[in-house]
């Protein structure tokens, strides 16, 4: 096991040295990455977002309701939903256009945050493919500008550097697209589903946009 486990060890080494020093940069995005898709794909769970017990308890609210219970439920969960409807709750006072203009922008706030580190897995299926590229080139020109006097050992060495790092250039790049549009997508769906249960409380709270509120504050 031991020998097996270190003849792939020395593979794997050899595979990356051989790719020259454009393996550098491509090494450190899939770290990079991976690292955002780790962070990303824990914060982005469902229960970290929309709390079910928020949800749950807008659904039981009737107009006329008082918000204790809800603002202590949203205090034991803090999650980018509970910050919204904390929003709202705490700008009762206001008019209701005033106050889903406040909440508008603190969702917009929220959905920001949650598409912290996208950028990153942008700039990775990006920039990704155009190392491998370089790599590829330097190591065909390396090949090429030493043809007439390079042995087989010279060749074989600029073929491997242009091959291993395209093949490394793509195998960082369609992981870090994949994770981003499967990231960008659940953000989008979710934000849909927080601004559903902010207007849902909005309009328990505003049952007509020219009155007061009619569910109490409770503190």
């Amino acid at each position: 096991m031991n020998v097996l486990f270190a003849s792939a060890f020395q593979s794997i080494t050899g595979f990356f040295a051989q790719g020259g020093i454009f393996m550098i940069p491509l090494v450190g995005l899939s770290i990079m990455a991976t690292t955002v898709m780790l962070l990303r794909g824990f914060a982005l769970r469902e229960c970290n977002v929309m709390p079910a017990a928020i949800e749950e308890e807008v659904a039981r609210l009737e107009p006329g309701d008082e918000l204790t219970r809800l603002t202590a439920i949203l205090r034991e969960n803090p999650s980018p939903l509970s910050h919204i409807l904390l929003t709202l709750i705490r700008n009762l006072s206001w008019p209701r256009t005033d106050n889903a203009e406040a909440v508008q922008t603190q969702a917009r706030h929220e959905t920001a945050r949650l598409e912290s580190g996208m950028v990153l897995l942008e700039i990775t299926a990006g920039i990704g493919p155009l190392i491998g590229l370089l790599g590829c080139l330097s190591g065909l020109v390396g090949m090429f500008g030493t043809l007439g006097e390079a042995d087989s050992m010279i060749i074989a060495r600029g073929i491997a550097e242009a091959l291993n790092t395209t093949i490394v250039g793509l195998a960082v790049a369609v992981p870090a697209l994949v994770a981003h549009n499967y990231f960008m997508r659940k953000i989008e769906v979710m934000a849909v589903e927080m601004e559903a249960v902010a207007a849902e409380l909005l309009a328990k709270c505003y049952p007509s946009p020219d009155m007061q509120p009619s569910i109490h504050h409770g503190e």
